[in-house]
């Protein structure tokens, strides 16, 4: 009698089929052992078709193996394989990528690269710090300044005193003075020159009573002040127009500190009484001075001279100084090939983008006139009439950028101009009041100064 047995076993992810045919006698009791029927009925051909295939998973698919293993194993069965519904293995992280050289990107004035790398995950040793914010001197760069400086606070060097210092010099030079006193009032210990980078930023940024203020709390601390000191705190006094107040810090040194004046004590009271005005005071304290004015103050009264727009006096200084040094002879006096026009171009920092604004063939006039404002024809100087010449003064690009940063820029945030010329007084009017009607603080680097203007009021006191 012909009998066929077939046993189908899973066990993990394999199959074993064990089947017997053409048996001619009857078997009472017939239980295939594993041991002895394992090794010549590895075997998967022998599948009916009737039987559902598994999915083409790779989990499903048997893998070589060596015939002796299972006799290896003393319980004479196949070890316990994972489970068929068990999860993937957790997949292979990606390889690691090679560190960035922050050093390179710094020296090659990458700042944006680098911070945007920072930003990921890479790691700035001090020197490298220094570095990156030593290039962010120029205005442009004050968004990956703020970047760096809230990077910087999160690292275990964050109260080294000189990067610290570098922080409030940075954010004084691109205008920002709100950041580098929030620098300043976080730094645990300050040194000299904190006090001194703080006070000169507030000076160079046409905010000298706030500079004049940290003067007076660095004494309060019990901060004894040395020469260098006087000479931002004279710088202060310029540009606060504090003349009184200039001659009494002028004389303390002396009799409070024992400090002897020298010469750049004396430019720097020259200068508070020149940019205040007095030009012929200043004049009458030179001739006064208990030694020969060397050089550098009779350029100083040059200067200011051509600032406050007295040409006959700065004619008068220019030959007093050449007499002196005949090397500081104006190139303007000698015959030279006419110089190229300038154009004029504004850059308008916002949204992370720079863009570059110039002088328009047709500009349809602001609403501004409606406002209190009357156009000063006296700095357009062609033989045009009085029409033409207001029509060119709405020609003047910082103006065209103010507008483009309203309408692009969120409101109550600031501004900020930068201009390659010398803002004209007309233009510095008009300014003024557009920052009293929208509200915003209007912040504007020409190639002399900062201007600071808010709520209808410049930082410069209308003298630039």
């Amino acid at each position: 009698m012909a009998t066929s047995f077939s046993t189908i076993h899973r066990a993990g992810n394999s199959i074993l089929v064990f089947s017997l045919s053409k048996l001619r006698t009857a078997i009472p009791s017939f239980r295939p052992s594993s041991r002895s029927l394992a090794p010549r009925c590895l075997s998967t051909s022998a599948i009916p078709n009737s039987y559902p295939r598994l999915p083409s998973d790779p989990r499903f698919v048997q893998q070589p193996q060596n015939p002796n293993q299972w006799h290896n194993n003393p319980h004479g069965h196949r070890p316990p394989m994972a489970p068929v519904n068990s999860p993937p293995p957790p997949p292979t992280p990606p390889p690691m990528e090679a560190p960035v050289d922050l050093a390179a990107l710094c020296r090659e004035g990458k700042i944006k690269e680098a911070v945007e790398f920072m930003s990921k995950g890479a790691h700035a040793d001090p020197p490298t710090f220094f570095g990156l914010v030593s290039g962010c001197s120029d205005p442009k760069h004050l968004d990956d300044l703020k970047k760096l400086h809230d990077l910087f606070i999160r690292t275990p060097f964050r109260a080294d005193l000189q990067i610290n210092n570098k922080f409030i010099e940075m954010f004084s030079r691109c205008g920002s003075m709100s950041d580098a006193r929030r620098v300043f009032d976080r730094m645990p210990d300050r040194s000299m020159d904190t006090w001194h980078l703080l006070i000169h930023g507030y000076a160079s940024n046409a905010q000298g009573d706030d500079g004049l203020q940290v003067f007076e709390q660095m004494r309060r601390v019990g901060v004894h002040p040395d020469a260098h000191t006087f000479v931002v705190v004279l710088s202060a006094c310029a540009t606060a127009e504090a003349i009184e107040e200039g001659f009494i810090h002028f004389n303390s040194m002396y009799k409070e500190y024992g400090i002897s004046p020298g010469i750049e004590h004396y430019v720097g009271l020259i200068e508070v009484l020149g940019k205040s005005g007095h030009l012929y005071e200043a004049v009458e304290y030179i001739e006064k001075l208990p030694f020969e004015p060397p050089a550098v103050i009779w350029e100083t009264m040059m200067n200011l001279a051509r600032l406050q727009g007295d040409i006959d006096l700065e004619d008068r200084m220019e030959e007093l100084l050449v007499s002196i040094d005949p090397s500081k002879v104006s190139p303007k006096k000698i015959q030279t090939p006419p110089r190229k026009r300038r154009l004029g171009i504004n850059m308008l920092d916002g949204k992370n983008k720079l863009a570059e604004y110039r002088l328009p063939p047709v500009i349809v006039k602001p609403q501004v006139k409606e406002q209190v404002y009357v156009p000063d024809t006296r700095y357009v100087l062609h033989d045009i009439d009085q029409e033409a010449k207001e029509q060119a003064l709405l020609y003047h690009s910082e103006r065209l950028a103010i507008a483009y940063g309203l309408i692009s820029t969120p409101a109550r945030t600031p501004l900020r101009i930068i201009k390659n010329l010398r803002v004209c007084g007309d233009c510095h009017n008009a300014i003024k009041i557009m920052s009293r009607i929208v509200g915003r603080e209007l912040i504007v680097r020409d190639n002399k100064r900062f201007h600071h203007f808010k709520d209808g009021k410049c930082s410069c006191g209308d003298y630039w």
